[in-house]
């Protein structure tokens, strides 16, 4: 039987740099505990979601997305752009 192993892909998305975002860094086990790690000490918000997680892994660091993760990437980053927007909003009325 094959046991769960932690697996981590961080992202990364400039529109005037490229068409799709890019995967930076993938992987699994202490790999995936140090990119998470990584991702905390700089305050980057993540996202759980296995599945996703498996595929984007598959892809080398510095390729686009697979056109198959566009729909689900593109809701993300949606959503945190929108989240951010009204956190920066909230702290300007303080």
């Amino acid at each position: 039987m094959m046991q769960d192993r932690e697996i981590a892909v961080a992202l990364s998305y400039d529109p005037n740099e490229a068409e799709a975002p890019r995967v930076l860094a993938a992987g699994y086990g202490s790999v995936a505990k140090k990119i998470m790690e990584l991702a905390d000490e700089h305050d980057l918000v993540m996202h759980e979601d296995a599945d996703l997680a498996a595929l984007l892994a598959k892809v080398p660091p510095g390729t686009e997305i697979p056109e198959e993760a566009f729909a689900v990437v593109a809701e993300l980053l949606s959503f945190l752009y929108f989240t951010d927007q009204r956190l920066a909003a909230k702290k300007n009325l303080l």
